[in-house]
């Protein structure tokens, strides 16, 4: 009896996987389909996980040139405890606005890591109220660190002159601090997208809730980019 050739991923009626062709024919069916490529991890995770390694490559960049800037310059570079220091009450504390925009950051990816929790629940009303959560603490964030920036540029920090010391000082604070901020303002903008769609029930629909936990990976990459900055340009 005349039997048909499986295509590759189909199983026979004795319900066995069909093994790939070897050697290039085989790698070229599987990557031809989402479905082989990918069988133990969901596509969209695959492909953040992609774009959060381009991005840690350019986040690295920045660091490693901000460091040869530091250990090689012969100016003076200010010191970050007094640049970054507020006057309340009369008394000049260092750092603490740099500590309050750590801690509601770090908070943010404790209420995410809730969501992705309560999605997996299928509980919508706490997935979607938790993300929302998470995208004011981003907001809030970004507005500290506007308010970082409106008075450093009011004393006079340039990203080519710098009146407190070397001139590249602007020039790493402004781009660091500045495309950080850029991504943290996405992230916000993405978590409120996606729990509008939560709280739509597109996601039930669709039997899961993989782009919620999509969304955590990004926002948790956004949080730990945070601590070597705050590390790297605060602290040393």
């Amino acid at each position: 009896m005349a039997t048909h050739p499986l295509t590759p991923g189909e199983s026979d009626s004795s319900n066995s996987p069909v093994m790939s062709p070897p050697g290039w024919q085989g790698i070229v069916s599987d990557w031809a389909s989402d479905k082989e490529a990918f069988k133990q991890v969901h596509w969209g995770k695959a492909m953040m996980w992609i774009f959060l390694l381009s991005d840690t490559f350019i986040f690295t960049c920045f660091l490693t040139g901000y460091m040869s800037v530091r250990m090689t310059i012969t100016t003076a570079w200010p010191n970050p405890s007094e640049v970054f220091a507020l006057t309340i009450a009369g008394k000049e504390i260092p750092l603490i606005l740099i500590a309050i925009m750590t801690f509601v950051l770090i908070s943010s990816s404790g209420t995410m890591a809730m969501a992705v929790n309560f999605a997996y629940r299928r509980n919508r009303a706490k997935t979607a109220a938790l993300m929302l959560a998470t995208a004011a603490l981003g907001v809030t964030f970004v507005g500290m660190q506007a308010f970082e920036w409106s008075k450093l540029i009011a004393e006079g920090v340039r990203p080519w002159g710098n009146p407190m010391g070397a001139a590249q000082f602007g020039a790493s604070f402004f781009m660091i601090t500045g495309f950080h901020g850029l991504h943290v303002s996405i992230g916000a903008l993405y978590l409120s997208i996606v729990a509008m769609k939560v709280l739509r029930g597109d996601y039930e629909r669709s039997g899961n809730y993989h782009n919620v936990e999509i969304a955590g990976l990004y926002w948790h990459f956004v949080d730990l980019v945070w601590v070597f900055i705050f590390a790297f340009f605060y602290l040393w």
